[in-house]
């Protein structure tokens, strides 16, 4: 009985996956199709005449290496300072007892549920006031905002599985509360640490609502995903340009996925025991 079930729970598996995956290889076919072929009434899942017409179209955009590299800094910064402030915030309601300790852990499940096209507008006259729209300041701040209560609630449970004898073993020793920190607690915790910098680095790589609410009218600090617009058109949209740079997009996603993805698995799987 049991292998008829592995079976069916294996085609299953692999369902799911030809399902997720196959948008993604519609969009790399439609990126190396000529334009004929993208706009043909009987679209066909191969093409005999593959070419590079589409990210030439990408590549040759003015300022496209300065929207790659905006989405680097954005994306950079999110994950290195939403890393480390969530790690302390982590380590102070696990490991320190204070006044509504509880309640703050509620608030952070409470910022995770409410939608991010509610805060847009808010958030809009927020930046607004603080006179950073249409800078990369903009798009940090919203994002640190809404990856911190996933990661701080994740590396919780990093933290607290951490025995509290591991730590009065390194006090003993003679190791100062930073020590104990930085060279003991983080290294264990750093498999959960990269799960959430995953999550992090893909949301805000992605991110397309909050660059065209607040990057208005400095073009230089747009993101790719405002790229992206360049290949619209009312009358007749560019689809393999549209393709082409989406599939650029995906790359740095992959690549920083495959660095990471061994700590990923192990991050994903639980805390450390």
């Amino acid at each position: 009985m049991r292998k008829p079930r592995r079976a069916l729970a294996e085609a299953a598996a692999v369902a799911v996956a030809v399902l997720v995956a196959f948008p993604l290889y519609w969009m790399v076919l439609s990126a190396f199709k000529p334009a004929g072929e993208i706009r043909s009434d009987r679209p066909l899942p191969w093409t005999l005449e593959p070419t590079l017409d589409s990210f030439r179209r990408v590549f040759e955009q003015q300022d496209f290496g300065r929207y790659f590299l905006n989405s680097l800094a954005v994306a950079g910064t999110v994950v290195l300072v939403s890393a480390v402030i969530a790690f302390l915030a982590a380590v102070a309601v696990v490991r320190f007892r204070f006044r509504l300790r509880t309640s703050v852990l509620v608030m952070f499940l409470v910022a995770q549920m409410v939608p991010i096209e509610a805060l847009t507008i808010p958030m809009f006259f927020l930046m607004r006031d603080l006179g950073v729209l249409n800078s990369l300041f903009s798009l940090i701040i919203p994002h640190l905002a809404f990856s911190l209560p996933f990661a701080v609630w994740m590396l919780r449970g990093f933290v607290k599985a951490v025995p509290e004898a591991l730590e009065e073993q390194a006090f003993i020793d003679g190791a100062s509360r930073a020590r104990f920190l930085w060279q003991i607690l983080f290294p264990l915790v750093l498999p959960g640490l990269v799960a959430t910098s995953v999550f992090s680095f893909i949301s805000t790589w992605n991110d397309f609502l909050f660059a065209k609410s607040f990057i208005i009218s400095a073009t230089e600090n747009s993101t790719l995903p405002m790229a992206l617009l360049v290949f619209f058109d009312d009358e007749t949209p560019d689809w393999g340009g549209v393709m082409a740079g989406s599939t650029v997009m995906t790359l740095p996603v992959l690549l920083f996925f495959v660095l990471v993805h061994r700590r990923l698995v192990s991050g994903l799987g639980g805390a450390v025991k």
